[in-house]
């Protein structure tokens, strides 16, 4: 790879050499379950703590280099099939103009959140998303050849409505009362800012796929918090589009990358997700795996569940834990995760257990 990463482009990468997470997208068999954590690149990890040391966060998001990094450590680490691209889903409030800082003990922190629909006029209406995002296709860009070829790299977003959510609530939130409220009070305000969102992001994905993701993960993060009918109204049409004018725009160009929806606490949702256009349904650990098979009706490859937790437990446990929820799943149209990304307290060895697991007993499950 040249020194200089600003000449790499997005052309002429590794030949790829493990594509099980890219073929159980699709639906089709594999020898064994592919595997990759959400927050995979994360806390958790001495290496990465001591890599962010002192360094700003959203910094460290806008230096390819360092995100490149930062990807790849766990890959160092454990057989994951699959690699997902260190970034955050807040860059696209960012790209919109909005100030967002990521504040130590407290998360992420917008100082002027949305407050009226007023306040929508100080928004960019039309992002460029090369001149504003443009670091994070770099990074993905720089990634895919330093991968070699070992994994597949995935690019995400965050969806629509949670990011809605951020920009209004300011931060944080347990019950999201504050992005709740524009939507009963000013429903057309909150459609438009919905679209301006989905928007940017569909320009967004294209982008990461230009630059060299091979798959793509939307992040409904906090569809808990809506009911079904606010979900069908305000969430759920958008999540449609993304993966539609996605697809679309990538068809002309012949080209095809599998999309995972993931709506968090959407549970009520699941039978509707399984028909919006995207190739896998990403569930958390709320969900019984074989109820969500019934529910989906193989329309959909399933990506999860199991609860982070488990990864407190000792390593047998997590074993028999990974082994119940293989065979709940069953081993096709399948790739193991958690329900949630990995917590910073988690110890690096029981992620490991957890990979292993999976290949493990999903080879042996395959060989019955």
């Amino acid at each position: 790879i040249m020194e200089n990463d600003d000449l790499i482009l997005p052309k002429d990468f590794p030949k790829l050499k493990n594509d099980v997470f890219l073929r159980a997208c699709q639906g089709q068999e594999t020898n064994h379950v592919p595997v990759w954590c959400m927050r995979q690149a994360g806390r958790y990890l001495p290496e990465f703590r001591e890599f962010r040391a002192g360094k700003d966060f959203f910094e460290t998001c806008r230096s390819p280099a360092a995100c490149c990094e930062l990807t790849l450590q766990p890959l160092r680490r454990f057989p994951f099939d699959a690699a997902i691209i260190f970034s955050d889903i807040l860059v696209i409030p960012q790209a919109m103009g909005m100030d967002v800082q990521m504040v130590a003990g407290k998360g992420p922190t917008f100082p002027e959140p949305l407050k009226e629909p007023e306040d929508l006029l100080l928004l960019q209406p039309k992002v460029d998303v090369n001149k504003e995002l443009g670091y994070v296709f770099k990074a993905i860009t720089l990634t895919r050849h330093k991968l070699d070829g070992k994994v597949p790299l995935i690019g995400f977003t965050g969806a629509p409505w949670t990011l809605m959510a951020y920009m209004i609530e300011g931060g944080g939130s347990t019950t999201h009362s504050k992005a709740k409220r524009w939507l009963y009070r000013h429903p057309e305000a909150s459609h438009k800012l919905l679209k301006m969102l989905t928007d940017v992001i569909v320009e967004y994905l294209l982008g990461q796929v230009a630059a060299g993701a091979q798959a793509l993960q939307v992040f409904e993060s906090h569809a808990g918090c809506l009911g079904p009918v606010e979900f069908q109204e305000f969430s759920l049409p958008y999540l449609r589009d993304i993966a539609r004018k996605v697809k679309d725009q990538l068809k002309e160009s012949g080209q095809d990358v599998p999309m995972i929806v993931f709506a968090k606490d959407g549970h009520y949702g699941l039978e509707d997700l399984s028909q919006s256009h995207y190739e896998v349904v990403g569930l958390d650990w709320t969900i019984d795996p074989r109820s969500a098979r019934e529910r989906t009706g193989g329309k959909v490859s399933l990506q999860g569940n199991m609860d982070p937790c488990a990864l407190y437990a000792p390593k047998e446990r997590i074993s028999e834990i990974v082994k119940k929820m293989l065979e709940g799943f069953g081993t096709r149209g399948y790739i193991a995760n958690l329900g949630h990304g990995l917590y910073p307290d988690m110890d690096p060895e029981n992620v490991g257990a957890f990979v292993e697991a999976v290949h493990t007993h999903s080879r042996h499950l395959n060989l019955k």
